[in-house]
């Protein structure tokens, strides 16, 4: 229970630091002590920063702003020693300020030094590029996984640090169950995460993601293809069809679980049908059924 109250005081302090780095230099509402210039060659990137995507397009249009207003938001950095470079800092939030200010050509930029540790620093980047909504969705379901794997967070206790529910949590790490090829057209836009998910469960995701992209299908109609079993063949046929509360009751279940739920009545009782695809997704659905 310590614990949990502990998280739930840390979520509230990195809100409040959120909205602290969201406050441009000039318009901050009292002087922070530790805000100053830094030579740009002192800062670091943060190799655990969970964004790893940055648009060539838009760094040149942040960099061409820069150039004639200068860098209006400073960034957040912590202090370190011995990082390559000889760098004194390095970056937990504003890497992508910090690379468009080297193609404006600055010498140096507005900072927020924070001594704050790797677990702190991972969530604080984690929450400021999830509420500016510049991560794709695998990148956020890697940041979860490592705070999870990395920090021992449970998904409830995730949720209430990074300020989303339980649910938006479970069904972001579901991405990570998709073959990489599907990771990788999330991650490039041309697949959603509303998308990708109804693949999570699907016989050949790979295929169907194509065909997704390709047609250009709604989220309903991924899901209607994603049910069907690879070859086509109905396994439906002979069966009566389900009503409307039944199949919503599958996707509720398979949405919770991140397995394909299906749910066969019968003149009494009935069946429960969890699909898996490997040992490692078997491991996990028994670790899901076990806890308390």
């Amino acid at each position: 229970m310590a614990d949990d109250r502990s998280d739930r005081r840390l979520g509230r302090g990195l809100a409040a630091l959120i909205g602290e780095m969201d406050q441009p230099v000039q318009a901050a509402a009292a002087p922070v002590a530790s805000d100053r210039s830094v030579p740009i060659e002192m800062i670091a990137r943060n190799p655990n920063n969970p964004r790893r995507t940055f648009s060539d397009d838009e760094l040149d249009d942040l960099a061409r702003s820069m150039r004639d207003h200068g860098v209006i938001q400073p960034i957040v950095v912590r202090p370190v020693a011995g990082t390559g470079g000889g760098a004194s800092h390095e970056i937990i939030a504003g890497e992508r300020r910090w690379r468009a200010a080297q193609r404006a050509g600055l010498t140096e930029v507005p900072v927020i030094v924070r001594e704050v540790d790797d677990r702190s620093a991972l969530e604080l980047a984690i929450v400021e590029n999830v509420q500016r909504s510049d991560l794709n969705p695998i990148e956020e379901a890697l940041g979860y996984r490592q705070l999870m794997d990395d920090h021992g967070y449970g998904q409830s206790d995730l949720g209430d640090v990074i300020g989303k529910s339980r649910s938006h949590v479970a069904n972001t790490l579901r991405l990570l169950k998709l073959p990489d090829s599907v990771q990788a057209m999330v991650s490039a836009g041309d697949l959603s995460a509303g998308h990708a998910r109804t693949l999570v469960t699907a016989d050949d995701p790979a295929a169907i993601a194509r065909k997704i992209v390709a047609e250009g299908l709604s989220v309903r109609q991924a899901e209607t293809l994603a049910q069907k079993p690879v070859g086509g063949d109905d396994r439906s046929i002979g069966k009566p069809a389900k009503d409307t509360d039944l199949v919503a009751l599958e996707k509720t279940l398979s949405d919770a679980s991140g397995y394909r739920v299906e749910i066969q009545p019968k003149a009494k009782g009935g069946e429960v049908r969890i699909a898996y695809q490997s040992l490692e997704q078997l491991d996990d659905l028994c670790r899901l059924l076990q806890r308390q």
